[in-house]
């Protein structure tokens, strides 16, 4: 049997590693099996960084929103939760975008957090209800036995 030459792959995938390594100090860019090992390298911290921006983001917002909620009179914590008892659901992305481009506004969506319920209370808070009235009911019956 012929001995199969692997040159054309082999140069292709050489290629394709060499090339995302351009720009790389030293060796890196031009050796194969140094630039193959660093490419791998960067997949992998761009994988996990691409996960960690997601969660640094957030807690930047947080911090954003925590700081405009301090200055009308409120914590990040007593305003979220004053919006979701008042029904009102906006990300922590949009809310520190209003608190930046339109603190007038921002202050009004803390003045709705402050008065936190609405005429039409959310479901869950039906539902609390009724989860709270069978606890009673399972009490009151461990009672009586």
């Amino acid at each position: 049997m012929a001995r199969i030459k692997g040159s054309t792959p082999t140069r292709n995938r050489r290629k394709k590693i060499l090339k995302a390594a351009s720009g790389y100090f030293g060796s890196k860019h031009l050796l194969y099996r140094t630039a193959h090992e660093q490419v791998m390298h960067s997949w992998k911290y761009a994988y996990i960084h691409r996960r960690e921006l997601k969660r640094e983001m957030r807690k930047l917002w947080i911090a954003r929103i925590n700081a405009a909620a301090r200055m009308n009179g409120l914590s990040y914590s007593k305003l979220m939760h004053g919006l979701k008892e008042a029904g009102v659901s906006v990300n922590r992305k949009m809310l520190s975008e209003i608190a930046i481009h339109n603190p007038e506004d921002f202050a009004k969506i803390c003045e709705t957090a402050k008065n936190g319920k609405v005429a039409d209370a959310p479901k869950a808070k039906k539902a609390t209800k009724k989860k709270a009235e069978t606890v009673e009911e399972t009490v009151e019956t461990a009672a009586a036995e």
